[in-house]
């Protein structure tokens, strides 16, 4: 469908990429993946045709259409709803179509109504109501007009355009960057049932994995298409540098050796036709690239100067803006090494809570104590925002700590990617994700005890977010955050916290049980309607029935008879029980497993050329291991879950 044939593409003079030719086949999903500034963004500007390629050729198949996501919304007095339909432009334009054509051309307007139907034309304000609520507008929002959304909010409605249309081929680049965990969740299983080809530019590992099943990868100046999600493009890139650097180790050992022989005999006469081969054999052997560290990024948060105990406490806490709460009666106590993920659809009060646990926003009622040596690094978008423009990073560094030199503040710029002439560049020609690094830097800078993190992998590539996930887990203070990245928080968290219904409570299960959790609220949602319209029908039968019920209600069992009913129930259950214990043990040993066999991968001089058959072994019994894993956590779920719905059903019948 989609053809690359010897393309290159330079940009302000540098070469992003050349010699590139892949096949994108329709009905395939491709994860576009690379750093920040490899040129994901010139290669879709190529697809769609705004940029041409300076070598080589691109070719699309006839009749295929394109859409992506628009980066500008105009103000307008457009509904949200309306602004959301307009993603389909054949259904616009039947309906254009239908309105203007004259009433004596009733066979023309029968034949324009047939194709309005045939293109969904009466499902169509279902539809983008429903792709408005998995992007999370409440229904009341769908409509308020364009203009009275911010920036953020009308990222979404421009989402929710595209993946509106019908066209064949949809590009998306970074389309969860302004979305919660829940609509991440939404899009993400939206994206698995859409027919037809995608080319998805995102860092978020779990969504790529989740969604594609093509890896489209820039690096070095290369693109290479591999079949698989990331993770399956993970191993095997993990497997080609293996073979690299022990190809750069074998040319390295034969050109000293053939160096060697020209040191030696290059002034024998006798010698000087040998040697003058051996020089020649060394221009044929060309470069060789040894495989180097795939981040360049290494800092780490240092030790807090003090680490008191509680950190900051929330007393019966009413949380809100002017007359309207938001929370009610939140209790909350932050301990020095406590590390909370926090959930909660959008609007619940996610970021309410973070700000007054800051100290930004004043509680409507209860108390806020905090520590007296309390230190807070506070990231969210508004810091990244408030960066000024006209600063360098050096000068905002030495601003926010004057007691460093400039050789120090360079040295720790560095670690975060602004070495050399980097330092200098204005902030105002930042990208998004060099700003949000910067922003962060200054917070590793402060040597917090208590971090309190909202979104902060908004556009960070993926190299940079795992960097992040690395200093976090090596963080020695408290750390509350807000994600929509799972792995970030799989990797950081130890409790999760549940903000819903106007409350904060802990969440006792994991981000899988969350996301179930959510389909069950959405479902619930779904239902209320349906049942209203039921409820008011038979509203006097019911109550005849109750009343019925109230009469004739059976008798208390009595203690005998309730201990009777309760063994049978035991017994009942008692095999799955043992279902649920059984797969806890084999889950038990399958990750005893996963984890021996990566402690062995862990082992350095298991990447030497010597022990290449010993890693690919290795490899193949990890990802065994890792299938053992997911089945045996697959097949607890299962069995968990029918010795729920079993004890719900005794209960009942008791």
């Amino acid at each position: 469908m989609l053809s690359f044939n010897d393309v290159a593409c330079r940009r302000d003079g540098k070469r992003l990429f050349g010699d590139v030719d892949f096949v994108i086949h329709a009905g395939q999903k491709v994860g576009l993946t690379g750093a920040n500034g490899t040129g994901k963004s010139s290669l879709f500007a190529m697809i769609r045709g705004g940029l041409e390629p300076d070598t080589g050729s691109i070719s699309l198949q006839q009749q295929v259409g394109i859409t992506h996501v628009a980066q500008e919304t105009p103000s307008s007095d457009r509904s949200a709803l309306d602004y959301v339909i307009d993603g389909d432009e054949r259904i616009r334009s039947l309906q254009s179509a239908i309105e203007a054509c004259p009433d004596d051309q009733g066979e023309r307007l029968a034949s324009l109504l047939a194709d309005l139907e045939q293109a969904g034309g009466y499902t169509v304000h279902s539809r983008a109501g429903a792709l408005l609520n998995g992007l999370g507008f409440a229904t009341q929002q769908h409509q308020w007009p364009v203009s009275r959304f911010s920036g953020g909010w009308r990222m979404r409605l421009n989402l929710g355009q595209a993946l509106m249309s019908p066209n064949e081929l949809l590009l998306l680049d970074e389309p969860t960057n302004h979305l919660d965990l829940d609509a991440v969740l939404w899009l993400e299983s939206w994206l698995r049932q859409r027919e037809g080809t995608l080319i998805l530019v995102s860092h978020d590992r779990e969504f790529l994995d989740a969604v594609t099943n093509m890896t489209l990868h820039i690096e070095s100046g290369e693109v290479t298409l591999v079949s698989g999600n990331y993770t399956a493009f993970e191993r095997w890139r993990a497997a080609r540098l293996v073979n690299q650097q022990a190809a750069h180790e074998k040319a390295q050992a034969r050109r000293r050796e053939l160096q060697g022989f020209v040191d030696r005999f290059r002034a024998k006469a006798s010698k000087a036709r040998q040697a003058q081969s051996r020089l020649k054999m060394l221009e044929r052997l060309g470069e060789t690239q040894a495989v180097r560290p795939d981040s360049p990024f290494t800092f780490g948060f240092r030790t807090p100067d003090t680490m008191p105990s509680p950190l900051v406490v929330l007393q019966k806490a009413d949380l809100g803006y002017a007359e309207t709460t938001v929370l009610n009666k939140v209790n909350l106590t932050v301990q020095s090494g406590d590390r909370i993920g926090l959930l909660g659809v959008n609007g619940a009060g996610k970021s309410t809570l973070v700000k007054a646990l800051v100290g930004s926003l004043a509680l409507q009622s209860g108390n806020r104590v905090p520590a007296q040596k309390l230190r807070i690094g506070y990231f969210a978008q508004h810091q990244v925002d408030q960066l000024r423009g006209d600063q360098t990073p050096l000068q905002a560094l030495m601003s926010h700590d004057p007691t460093l030199s400039e050789t120090q503040a360079r040295t720790f710029l560095g670690t975060f990617g602004f070495s050399g002439e980097r330092a200098l560049q204005i902030t105002g020609t930042l990208s998004g994700g060099e700003r949000a690094r910067l922003a962060l830097s200054l917070i590793v800078q402060s040597r917090p005890n208590l971090l309190l993190l909202d979104e902060p992998t908004n556009h960070l590539d993926i190299v940079m977010r795992q960097a992040l996930a690395d200093a976090l887990v090596a963080f020695e203070g408290a750390l509350l955050v807000i994600s929509h990245d799972r792995t970030m928080l799989r990797a950081v968290v130890d409790d999760l916290w549940l903000v819903a219904g106007g409350e904060l409570k802990p969440f006792d299960d994991d981000l899988d049980g969350y996301a179930r959790w959510l389909a069950n609220q959405r479902q619930s949602m779904a239902s209320e309607s349906d049942q209203v319209s039921e409820t008011d029908a038979g509203s006097s039968a019911t109550g005849q029935a109750g009343n019925a019920v109230a009469v004739n209600a059976p008798a208390v069992p009595d203690r005998r008879t309730q201990k009777r009913l309760e063994a049978e129930r035991r017994t009942r259950l008692a095999p799955l029980s043992r279902a649920v214990a059984d797969s806890e043990r084999i889950l038990d040993k399958a990750s005893n497993r996963l984890a021996m066999v990566r402690e062995k991968l862990s082992d350095e001089g298991l990447y030497n050329e010597d022990r290449k058959a010993e890693l690919t072994d290795l490899l193949a019994e990890e990802l065994a291991a890792r299938q053992e894993v997911d089945n045996a956590e697959e097949k607890l779920l299962e069995s968990m879950e029918l010795l729920e719905s079993a004890s719900q059903a005794s209960e009942e019948k008791q």
